[in-house]
């Protein structure tokens, strides 16, 4: 089975094919399967702009694709940025200056004031255009200062303090981390789909 990862987040790509490592699973990045236009993400929700990128790839190429959109939720910034984490801090904007950006919005917000929450929506999109969505959330803080080794794209890792942790994603494994975050809870139940998917279809061909 192949699967086209509707992104050019390199962080990401390498964090799906981790989960689905131990699946007879192919999984290709956008640019690995010739798509290289980017699609606006004007929806509202996570799930709107995650189904929006996975329709447009599994459309252009006939073939099984998924997406996911994720972000933080500050709770004392009004669950800012939400759907505009990657570009609150300005179009284009790089790792540093999100990082530096967010701290800048949470300098006068007090420890215990820094609750904060990570979502993600998978979406999977089928050739014949059906699909489905999985969810995850993990809920957390905001540390008051970047810690732990970056991940490409991903600068909230150096930032997010899961609940019931002291370190952030950044200071974990990727094994570590896949196993609480938000998009390794998403996409552990699009695993479970797909190995059920998988399944099914050596069974039709008996």
């Amino acid at each position: 089975m192949k699967i086209i990862f509707a992104t050019h987040n390199i962080g990401k790509i390498k964090e799906m094919r981790a989960l689905l490592c131990d699946l007879d699973i192919d999984v290709l990045s956008a640019d690995e399967a010739g798509v290289t236009e980017d699609v606006v993400e004007d929806k509202e929700t996570f799930e709107g702009n995650a189904l929006k990128k996975a329709r447009f790839v599994s459309e252009k190429l006939g073939e099984w694709a998924v997406a996911d959109d994720s972000g933080i939720c500050i709770k004392e910034l009004g669950c800012r940025p939400g759907v505009y984490s990657a570009r609150w801090a300005g179009e284009g904007a790089g790792d540093e200056k999100i990082i530096s950006h967010t701290l800048k919005q949470m300098k006068d917000v007090a420890q215990g004031r820094r609750g904060a929450y990570f979502e993600s929506a998978a979406a999977l999109v089928a050739p014949d255009g059906r699909h489905w969505i999985f969810r995850g959330r993990v809920d957390g803080r905001v540390a008051c200062e970047p810690t732990g080794t970056p991940r490409p794209k991903l600068p909230y890792d150096m930032l997010f303090i899961p609940r019931g942790h002291e370190k952030t994603f950044a200071q974990m494994s990727d094994q570590e981390k896949n196993a609480l975050s938000h998009r390794g809870l998403a996409f552990q139940k699009l695993k479970k789909f797909l190995k059920n998917e998988i399944c099914i279809k050596n069974e039709n061909k008996r």
